[in-house]
């Protein structure tokens, strides 16, 4: 079967468009909830990775955190600075989320950003360079 020309244009942009898209979403920042487990205080270790793809470092980064607990409803709010974050670097960040149990957390919502800073820099919108990402039970969301 033959294809007419606009197709096979078409075909082929799609074909170009879909490293640059790749690359695209590489260039940012992802914030990967990796784990959980229980802390001997009786509360919850979440164990983050920080992977700075941009090209710049960081030396303000705290998030605002909502604690969703099984049933969907706020447990509480955690504030957590994971600075520094250098660039091209994948960071292991440990937080204690006191007071709940591994099990009963269902959603870990990132409320806002109080600080990103560059090194050197202003603070700056970073919501759009940010991509979220769980393995753990509980989800990790914007």
């Amino acid at each position: 079967m033959r294809f007419p020309r606009i197709i096979k244009g078409l075909c082929l942009c799609l074909a170009l468009l879909s490293p640059m898209t790749l690359a695209a979403q590489t260039n940012g920042l992802t914030v990967e909830l990796n784990k959980v487990e229980p802390a001997d205080s009786g509360g919850c270790s979440a164990f983050f990775l920080f992977r700075n793809e941009t090209e710049n470092s960081f030396e303000g980064f705290e998030m605002s955190l909502a604690i969703l607990d099984t049933s969907g409803v706020i447990d509480r709010l955690l504030s957590i600075d994971a600075a520094p974050l250098p660039v091209n670097r994948t960071t292991l960040k440990l937080f204690e989320i006191p007071e709940i149990s591994c099990e009963n957390i269902s959603e870990i919502l990132l409320h806002d950003l109080t600080s990103c800073r560059p090194q050197n820099g202003d603070e700056i919108d970073c919501f759009p360079l940010l991509t979220l990402h769980s393995r753990a039970p509980a989800a990790l969301v914007k």
